[in-house]
């Protein structure tokens, strides 16, 4: 049964199209709503609106829902819509005029919004931990090699000399602010919504959306609920740009390594266990794993436009657009956890010939004009005197 049937039967056509692939995305999310299922049950309960009873057999029941999702076998069929549909219609089989209760002084709105405010914090710890190897994957190669030379490019041409150390510096330098804005997102959506409602709060019951918010492990509750509907696009939005700031590193890492390990240049080997082949040309070792990574930054570019561009034109208040947002939301969160991890395990695995990294004399002219500098010759003319060097 539909939250929202009231005994008419929906066209089966309109049906799947606005179902789409919500019962499918929301596998995800069902430990997420029976989280905020029992901090609202444990809520409904102290105001009076819950017997101590059908307290304790509501979260009971939510706890075993858990345990059925964690072991996949919590089923959400399409005429369910999602899950927190699947959820309500269980609790009903189960408890009965209890189940029915569950979904007091609370809409699907807030609900969604709390279910995927939770597992966006979730994410984002897991994105910190993410950082936090893939830094240490860095400061371990440095270790390494981080002496060794490396020529510097500007214009994609050899300009200046630099060190292993110092390209790998600059991707720790990123991720460090990468973390810094990881932080910044996480204390920005530590706001529960749970209690706004459908975007208007509840009337005549006195909830208590302070208690739900620290039940659920958020600091504070979002007081304006108009505003708590409207945060979900704000917030989203920023959850993917953090993500195109990451996948941006992640992909000139790529990009540079792609370019590092050629034959051409042979900076860098890649282990054999790394490469991909050929199915016609045997001689083949192909980086597709930097390639992919390289090539996800363009796919989370365009989930963030589309969250971005879902969010434009559209009234204060829920609108069922921002539905079509949870995939893209998904999509950059799982492409950005992949590349990390995957990039992590990449760096461990870099080696650097020193012999191939070798800096032909070039790259030091810079140098040689700074050294007739010291000596006193105007800066001009000790640039042109090494120009005239190395026609």
């Amino acid at each position: 049964m539909k939250l929202w049937d009231k005994g008419g039967e929906l066209n089966r056509d309109i049906e799947s199209f606005t179902v789409g692939d919500d019962y499918l995305l929301d596998r995800r999310l069902v430990k997420h709503d029976c989280a905020a299922s029992i901090a609202h049950a444990k809520m409904l309960g102290k105001i009076g609106l819950l017997t101590k009873s059908d307290l304790v057999r509501l979260v009971k029941e939510l706890q075993e829902i858990m345990r059925l999702d964690e072991k996949g076998a919590f089923v959400i069929k399409k005429e369910d819509e999602d899950c927190h549909t699947a959820i309500e219609n269980y609790l009903v089989r189960k408890l009965g005029d209890a189940g029915k209760k569950i979904h007091t002084a609370r809409s699907r709105n807030d609900q969604v919004l709390t279910a995927l405010r939770l597992y966006e914090k979730e994410s984002l710890g897991l994105m910190k931990q993410k950082l936090a190897l893939f830094k240490a994957s860095l400061r371990s190669a440095a270790k390494r090699q981080g002496k060794v030379p490396l020529p510097g490019y500007t214009h994609m041409r050899r300009a200046m000399p630099t060190t292993v150390g110092a390209w790998l510096g600059c991707f720790s330098d990123s991720s460090d602010d990468n973390s810094l804005f990881a932080d910044f997102v996480l204390k920005l959506i530590d706001q529960s919504p749970l209690g706004s409602a459908a975007g208007y709060g509840v009337p005549v019951l006195k909830i208590d959306k302070r208690l739900t918010a620290s039940l659920m492990g958020f600091s504070r509750p979002m007081d304006n609920p108009i505003y708590a509907q409207m945060s979900r696009n704000k917030f989203e939005a920023t959850i993917v740009h953090l993500c195109s700031q990451v996948m941006f590193d992640l992909n000139k890492m790529a990009s540079d390594l792609v370019m590092y390990s050629m034959p051409e240049f042979g900076f860098v080997k890649l282990p054999d266990a790394f490469c991909t082949g050929s199915s016609i040309m045997p001689q083949k070792k192909n980086p597709d794993v930097l390639e992919l990574v390289r090539g996800k930054y363009h796919v989370v570019l365009g989930e963030e436009f589309k969250i971005k561009s879902l969010a434009g034109n559209l009234i204060s208040g829920y609108n069922r657009d921002v539905q079509l947002a949870k995939g893209p939301l998904f999509a950059c969160l799982d492409a950005v956890l992949a590349a990390l991890g995957i990039m992590s395990v990449v760096v461990e695995g870099l080696r650097f010939d020193e012999k191939k990294c070798a800096l032909p004399a070039e790259l030091f002219a810079t140098e040689e004009v700074y050294r007739l500098v010291e000596k006193g010759m105007p800066f001009r003319d000790a640039y042109r005197k090494i120009a005239e060097k190395y026609k």
